[in-house]
């Protein structure tokens, strides 16, 4: 039996989350899965999948800033940090092929996971990475590349052609030297019928401390919106309770059965940008209010498309009067494009090829 290694970056949940739909297909093509991760990741997907080993692998550990100048300086500070993080589960894997004998790497996002001894995958939707300017965003592709095309092959959690969600990001005019392949949408939820339990659901996620900038608005509006509400506080590895209004339901975390059933049985949800979030409510075709996180310019131009799209509502945390924008993104018209999703087939022709 072959035997896996699937690992995510630990920027925010989205990269753990969708990686269970990946590992969902492994385990019905009958390979063997170990997972890497530490912190909140390592407890999301232990929680999902209790039977399989999870190896502790340090993260990036990427810490924000209160303001989007701020978080450039934040992580120019950062980057020795994180480069000495790569190094190091660079020389993790090439041990930890040989103790467990490792026939395959899938790596989300996580630049080090790279060897000659097996084939190695990364899997990223931002082959381009956003920047204020053109000339940096030049200057990252190489650097983006260059770390990228030491991989065997490189998948695109999107799919293939003009019909696409992530646009540039995962389009560019430009690819890496290894071969590409769309994978379609890659998301742990389907949709299916649902009766509506809940006016509003809060879902919150990323790196602080933004995460909890986005809390404290969400905390004060509460007591103001009529109907019934559902807070999601994207916290997985905490038992923390909070006072929340009689209309309000809170939960530190919810399972990816709860979670579905969550979105689909509330009229609208309200979000960050993020990726893995999109795809989902693109899967289940739900009405969104969706803020990106200030700074990250990938949230940024995602929620600029998807509006222009008329797939989401979309507004700047800064710009945020949560009681008049969930009347605006009540009356916006989402309309979801037909596009094509992950499979396990996909899977089986692509490790068939490998």
């Amino acid at each position: 039996m072959y035997r896996i290694l699937v690992a995510p970056l630990d920027w925010g949940l989205g990269h753990a989350t969708r990686c269970i739909a990946l590992i969902r297909s492994l385990r019905e093509l009958h390979y063997e899965v170990l997972i890497a991760a530490d912190g909140a990741q390592a407890v999301l997907l232990a929680a999902e999948f209790p039977e399989l080993t999870i190896l502790k692998l340090k993260g990036y550990k990427i810490r924000y800033a209160k303001t989007t100048w701020g978080l450039y300086q934040k992580l120019m500070v950062q980057i020795p940090g994180i480069l000495k993080t790569i190094r190091e589960e660079h020389a993790w894997l090439q041990q930890l092929i040989e103790t467990h004998r490792i026939d395959l790497v899938i790596s989300d996002n996580r630049y080090g996971l790279f060897s000659d001894k097996v084939p190695c995958i990364f899997l990223t939707h931002q082959l381009t990475i956003k920047a204020p300017f053109a000339f940096i965003e030049l200057i990252l592709r190489k650097i983006n590349y260059h770390f990228i095309n030491r991989f065997t092959a490189c998948w695109v959690p999107d799919a293939a052609g003009e019909k696409n969600v992530a646009g540039l990001l995962s389009h560019p005019s430009t690819l890496p030297k290894i071969p590409i392949h769309y994978l379609g949408l890659l998301t742990r939820v389907h949709k299916e019928k649902a009766h509506p339990v809940y006016h509003y659901c809060f879902i919150l996620s990323g790196p602080e401390p933004q995460r909890s900038i986005l809390e404290s608005m969400i905390l004060k509006a509460l007591p103001k919106i009529s109907g019934k509400v559902l807070l999601i506080r994207g916290l997985p590895d905490s038992n923390e309770q909070i006072a929340s209004p009689k209309n309000t339901r809170v939960y530190n975390h919810l399972s990816t059965a709860d979670m579905q059933d969550a979105i689909q049985a509330s009229e609208m949800v309200i979000c960050r940008s993020g990726y893995t979030s999109l795809m989902e409510l693109i899967s289940l075709q739900k009405k969104a209010l969706i803020i990106p996180t200030p700074g990250q310019t990938e949230q940024e131009y995602l929620s600029k498309r998807l509006m222009k799209e008329l797939i989401f509502y979309s507004v700047a945390q800064k710009n945020l009067h949560l009681l008049d924008d969930l009347k605006t993104a009540n009356s916006f018209q989402s309309v979801f494009p037909e596009i094509s999703f992950f499979t396990t087939k996909t899977l089986e022709a692509l490790l068939r090829d490998l």
